[in-house]
This record gives C-alpha cells, structure tokens and sequence, in this order.
C-alpha cells in the first residue's frame, strides 16, 4: 500500500479527496410568500425526514413577518403522523444574547418564561421579544434534528439563530433553543409558522448529513 503526501502546492490544488463522502446533502427548498405555514413533510413533494440519515438540518434565511400590529414570533412544531397533527410533547429550555442598537441594553438571558415542560404547543424560536416587523427585519438560523426515524429514543433538536426584533430601538438577538420531543415514534414531518398572521417571506432548506 503506498502512502500518498501533499506538500503545500499540491494542497492547494485539490478539488477533491479520493473516497470523501459527501455529508451534506440537499433535499428541498421551500420559499415562502404570505404563507400561512412552511412544512417539511416525508414522502410529500420529494421530502424525505425518514431514517435515510441520522441527522437532518434545516437552514432558515431570512423569514420576514407579515406586517400586522399583532405581535408575532416565530416558532415551529413536530409531527408524527405525517403532518395530520403538529403537536408532538416537547420538553425545551432556551436563552439568548442580546444587543440593542443604541447600545443602550445587552446581555445574556435564561428565557424561562417560553421553556416548554411536556407541552404540545409551537416552540418560539425567537424568544423574550417579538420579531421585527420593519421591512429589514427577519429571522434566521439553523435546526438540527437527531434520528428522527428512531423507535427507541427520544428526538433531540437544535436551534442557533438571530433575529431583529420588533421595538422601535430593536435589538440584534442570538437565540439558543434546545429539547426533545419525547416520544418513541418516529418523527415524519416538521412545520414553521408565525405565532400569528403570515411568513410574508423566506428562504428554508432541509439537508440531510450522513456518515455522523
């Protein structure tokens, strides 16, 4: 077996590494527009969230709200059955980092108050303060979800993002979510909504990683 060396040069003109898996593979886009929801549902619309991969990630870019006076934040929800029902028991815990723009307030902030304990209900991805709704605020970040399609386990689930926030001096907050839902069956289908009125914009892409 001969062992194969690089110097700095030939480094450099690597595109690619003989038997490299590729972890990264991309699965679906979905753009919204004035949508109500924005669902990733397995075996709908050439979705796959099944146990083809160990590891899906779901990059959100720049989910803007509609423009309402309501106050909205943005969450998401599981399903197991095929998205019949969004409403899978979750137990959450979350804090943020926050800066506001007049740099009159930061810091760093367990949000108690949007935890969830054995609940059912959407779990705000944007905590303590609502998303802005000025043209140039939006949401964004990344969701991991752990072995969806695992029968013995529990689904762990991670969010990192940053939104802008609604108040007229907003504030640039670096939101950290993180639970599981807790049940055995398997996971088939995930949805983003707005607590109220419509995403009015944004990019989602789910990704599954394989070889983890």
């Amino acid at each position: 077996m001969s062992i194969v060396t690089y110097n700095n040069r030939s480094i450099a003109n690597i595109s690619a590494i003989p038997g490299a898996a590729k972890s990264l593979t991309h699965i679906k886009t979905v753009t919204a527009s004035s949508s109500s929801t924005v669902s990733f549902v397995n075996g709908s619309s050439d979705v796959v969230l099944d146990n083809t991969y160990p590891i899906y990630l779901i990059k959100v870019i720049n989910a803007h709200r509609s423009t309402t006076s309501s106050e909205q934040t943005f969450t998401f929800n599981l399903s197991a059955d095929t998205g019949s029902n969004y409403n899978v028991t979750k137990t959450t815990t979350l804090f943020d980092a926050y800066e506001r723009e007049n740099d009159g307030s930061k810091g760093l902030n367990y949000v108690a108050s949007q935890d969830i304990a054995q609940g059912t209900g959407f779990q705000n991805l944007t905590p303590e303060i609502e998303l802005g709704e000025d043209n140039d605020a939006s949401s964004s970040g990344e969701l991991f979800l752990f072995n969806p399609s695992s029968t013995t386990f529990v689904k762990h689930f991670m969010w990192t993002g940053n939104h802008m926030t609604y108040y007229s001096t907003p504030w640039s907050v670096n939101s950290f979510v993180t639970g599981y839902a807790n049940t055995t069956s398997a996971i088939d289908a995930i949805q983003f909504k707005m607590s109220s009125g419509n995403i009015d914009a944004g990019t989602f892409k789910l990704y599954g990683i394989k070889d983890s």
